[in-house]
């Protein structure tokens, strides 16, 4: 491998990206990686002749450190020691993200009193979430170190930039803060995030953050599958619209050639009211214009348009929308992988939860291992004797003993080492089909079980969140456990006879 801080010595920012754009031809891109031909257009950048030092160092003093940074360390002294932050802010109150209100509020106490027109200020409101529900609530914006009123132009700049983001296909996050007097609050107030008793509104508004979560590889596949068996799919989803659009015709929900009344309007420069809706096969329908449809528009929508999207959406209305494909008589598959999806899997001829980890207590496992052992074990006891076996000498107790160095070698020493070797491939080969060689192992339990680290690297570079590492450790768990589970039924067929073979024996 080539190392990339020796070659930033050497070499200008340009011939970076020649190598990137050697190196795809022959890397492998995992789930989830972005593609490098989407970071060249996010930069506007051509693969060939890159960035010049100039647009290089503009970039960097517009977004600060990120990829084209000489080093990674910067990336932590740009954005601080996030732990150590976390540790002198303590949090003493949250409202929890929900798919109503579409945000997730905390409030902190502030490390060091922060002090503005000679008024203490020793608590924080944090606010992050859907980026239209965070502008609602802010009456300024933080802008080159001071506090501006929230005018037309900030808020058409703010609609600018998050049509821009949305329109890459990435999800976008709102973020504001608020710093509480300790006039209103001293330091022993008790917030209540249930019976809210702090503001919520006329917040600061700081930014706009995107996320990038590309569909996996193997999703445009499966949708063509689908349709060529005849099953017409419909996405839902709490994104904004243009970001569902985007993210439908990659995955081919929206096929290439199909076009909705956006596009159509766009095409012929025309509003897209002049557009006559059956003209369009494709739609993508905003949730807040879902809930002024009658049952029988929708019941129009469905029939009439081949490609569906329902965007920012919440659990009762994919509920609605699953109630209404059943009155036309279909079957009714929900793919969901939360607990907002709850209601419409339940309500769902079929109902299929992704990335839900089967929680295996201690209690359970135990009870598991015991059925394993001991159910096996009693069928022992019906085992007919070995054929030969009044044809043996009679056992002298004081030399042949029931439990003796043979027996114990073989147990321990043979079978023991099998059960434990089939179990550990069993989980080196899941990790490594997930990204994780054996070497990359090696001193990661710290980084793992670390909630704060979100960016783990596996062997190939792709990056695993907390939550993504923890469902694999337990598919892990699983795997090791049906492993010993085989092993020990070959086990069983083992112990049926001391002298015997199976052949001989038989299995009756």
């Amino acid at each position: 491998m080539v190392d990339l801080d020796d070659l930033e010595r050497e070499c200008p920012i340009s011939v970076h990206i020649e190598m990137f754009a050697h190196w795809e031809q022959h890397c492998r891109l995992d789930d989830h990686k972005v593609d490098l031909i989407d970071l060249y257009q996010r930069y506007n950048t051509n693969p060939k002749t890159g960035l010049t030092d100039v647009e290089a160092r503009r970039l960097l003093d517009r977004d600060g450190p990120n990829v084209l940074s000489p080093s990674q360390s910067e990336i932590s002294e740009w954005i601080g020691n996030v732990i150590k932050v976390r540790e002198l802010n303590r949090k003493v109150c949250e409202i929890p993200f929900n798919s109503t209100n579409r945000y997730h509020a905390s409030i902190h106490e502030v490390h060091t009193d922060i002090e503005t027109d000679n008024i203490s200020r020793p608590y924080l409101l944090v606010m992050k979430g859907a980026p239209e529900q965070i502008l609602e609530r802010c009456s300024s914006i933080f802008i080159n170190g001071a506090n501006i009123e929230m005018n037309n132009y900030w808020r058409s700049e703010f609609q600018r930039s998050y049509m821009e983001l949305a329109s890459m296909g990435e999800s976008v996050l709102g973020f504001c803060d608020l710093h509480l007097s300790s006039h209103d609050y001293p330091k022993d107030y008790q917030f209540d995030g249930e019976q809210v008793n702090f503001p919520l509104d006329n917040l600061r508004f700081l930014g706009l953050m995107s996320m990038i979560d590309p569909p996996k590889v193997a999703v445009p596949e499966a949708v063509a599958k689908c349709r060529s068996a005849g099953i017409k799919i419909i996405m839902m989803t709490s994104d904004h619209p243009i970001t569902a659009k985007v993210i439908a015709r990659a995955v081919g929900i929206i096929s290439e050639n199909t076009e909705t009344v956006e596009d159509i309007a766009e095409r012929l420069e025309i509003p897209p009211e002049r557009v006559d809706p059956h003209k369009a096969k494709a739609c993508v329908i905003d949730g807040n214009d879902l809930k002024k449809m009658l049952p029988a528009e929708i019941d129009t929508v469905l029939r009439n348009h081949t490609e569906i999207v329902f965007a920012r959406i919440d659990p009762e209305q994919k509920l609605i929308i699953v109630e209404e494909c059943q009155r036309q008589g279909a079957i009714v598959t929900v793919i969901g992988g939360d607990v907002y999806d709850s209601s419409a899997l339940r309500k769902a001829d079929i109902g299929v939860t992704m990335d839900t980890p089967l929680a295996l207590g201690t209690i359970i496992i135990l009870c598991i291992d015991l059925v394993t052992d001991i159910i096996p074990a009693i069928s022992l006891a019906y085992e007919k004797a070995e054929t030969d076996i009044m044809k043996r000498r009679p056992s002298i107790p004081r030399h042949n003993r029931l439990v003796n160095e043979r027996l114990i070698s073989m147990t321990y020493g043979q079978i023991g080492f099998i059960q434990v070797g089939a179990g550990f491939f069993t989980y080196f080969v899941i990790m490594a089909e997930n990204g994780f060689l054996p070497s990359r192992l090696v001193g990661l339990r710290k980084s793992w079980e670390s909630k704060y680290v979100n960016d783990l690297q596996d062997s190939y570079g792709q990056e695993w969140t907390y939550e993504q590492r923890k469902q694999l450790e337990v598919t892990c768990h699983i795997a090791f456990f049906i492993a010993i589970i085989i092993c020990q039924s070959a086990v069983l067929i083992i112990c049926k006879t001391r002298r015997n073979s199976i052949v001989q024996q038989g299995m009756k």
